[in-house]
């Protein structure tokens, strides 16, 4: 079995430390961000109502997407900022 060692010099270093520990919580939030946005563009087709825009429908689904990675990450115990 293959062993790693990663080194930090110092405390300062902490978010480098625990974004290298997190690289595997990352893929999985990833791969779920991707799943939900195959489910809705598979299954949740949704037709622009009268009155409504693209543009409207691009800034809806901006947001939606925006909330789901946010709740996918906070799922992961993730923060991107």
């Amino acid at each position: 079995m293959a062993k790693v060692i990663i080194e930090f010099d110092s405390v300062e270093e902490q978010e480098d430390i625990q974004t290298a520990l997190d690289g595997y919580k990352w893929k999985l939030a990833m791969w779920d961000l991707d799943q939900e946005l195959r489910k809705t563009t598979k299954y949740d087709v949704s037709i622009l109502t009268y009155g409504e825009t693209p543009k409207d429908y691009e800034y809806e689904m901006a947001e939606k997407m925006r909330e789901t990675i946010r709740e996918i990450l906070n799922s992961h115990g993730l923060i991107m900022d």
